[in-house]
């Protein structure tokens, strides 16, 4: 039985590839390059050249649909804390990046940034108040691309 897991060494820039491969039952992690119609596999600092018939196909690259991924204006904390300050307030004009609250959470104060620019239209928190995680806490109408929100 052969089991492959692809992991991405170059940060998005595949120019080799790490792959875990179990052949019964031992794993062994093997680092592939394409090597004109072969395939150049380094395991354990020992190399071999893999032949194959036919072209190789390209190394996958991540996938992305043909849409373009439209962010949400729903501003939440994945983690439970306590609001320092709000910094909006309903009907303000906000900025991709701008610091919309401070959280307080493991004893560390985290600006929360708004994730698009638009309006806020929802503040649902104020300052004091102990929050649980994924709460919608700030709710911004993202501008669309032509400029309207």
């Amino acid at each position: 039985m052969l089991i492959i897991e692809q992991k991405d060494l170059h940060g998005g820039e595949i120019l080799g590839e790490i792959r875990k491969v179990t052949i019964n039952g031992e794993i062994f992690e093997v680092e592939l390059e394409p090597e004109g119609n072969n395939w150049k596999a380094t395991v354990e600092g020992e190399t071999f050249i893999i032949e194959v018939g036919g072209e190789l196909p390209t190394p996958s690259k991540k996938r992305r649909s043909g849409k373009k991924r439209t962010k949400s204006g729903v501003v939440s904390s994945t983690i439970p804390g306590k609001i320092i300050t709000v910094e909006v307030e309903s009907g303000q004009k906000v900025s991709e990046g701008d610091v919309v609250l401070i959280l307080e959470a493991m004893k560390m104060q985290n600006e929360v940034l708004a994730p698009v620019s638009g309006t806020v239209i929802e503040v649902n928190c104020e300052a004091g108040v102990s929050i649980e995680a994924n709460l919608p806490l700030v709710i911004i109408e993202p501008i669309n691309e032509n400029g309207d929100e």
